[in-house]
């Protein structure tokens, strides 16, 4: 009974990783691919440069289109390439 106890008080709620981002191509069925964007500060020239990421996310139904914005969740991994569902 001690070990019941244990498991029940150690549930660790896993917080999922929001990204907001830009629905850049919509070939493949069910899965869009979403750019996400970020500033970083250039370490030396102080600068703020924008970076850009590619996220392969799950679409059910193939709902978004090209150029909407969209916010991306973590998720499960859906396939080898896909961990991310949309959200809104």
């Amino acid at each position: 009974m001690a070990t019941e106890n244990t498991k029940k008080n150690t549930e660790v709620k896993i917080q999922k990783l929001t990204l907001n981002g830009v629905v850049i191509s919509t070939k493949m069925k069910d899965t869009v691919v979403v750019r996400v964007d970020r500033f970083v500060k250039h370490p030396i020239y102080q600068k703020f440069l924008t970076r850009s990421k590619k996220y392969k996310v799950h679409d059910a139904g193939n709902t978004a289109k090209e150029g909407d914005k969209v916010t991306i969740q973590s998720t499960r991994p859906i396939s080898k390439t896909k961990h991310f569902i949309i959200v809104k």
